[in-house]
């Protein structure tokens, strides 16, 4: 059973998902136009971040993620 690290409804900024995924902010933003990466919500007029549930979905299966597209937070770029 995985251990939850944070608490329900985290939101992670591009720093820090960039830590947790080892991915670079260019691969992130390309992979989402692929819709093999979750989409971040928007926090702001300029800020972004991103469901850690989310981003934990993603690390579960990285190379067999897609994500949803009923997605209706997720930020068009």
């Amino acid at each position: 059973m995985p251990v939850q690290l944070r608490a329900a409804g985290a939101i992670l900024r591009r720093a820090q998902v960039e830590n947790e995924v080892g991915l670079k902010r260019s691969t992130i933003y390309q992979r989402m136009q692929e819709g093999t990466f979750p989409r971040p919500i928007r926090l702001g007029d300029r800020a972004v971040g991103w469901r850690a549930t989310d981003i934990e979905n993603f690390l579960e299966d990285p190379s067999g993620y897609r994500a949803c597209s009923n997605d209706q937070e997720a930020v068009d770029d």
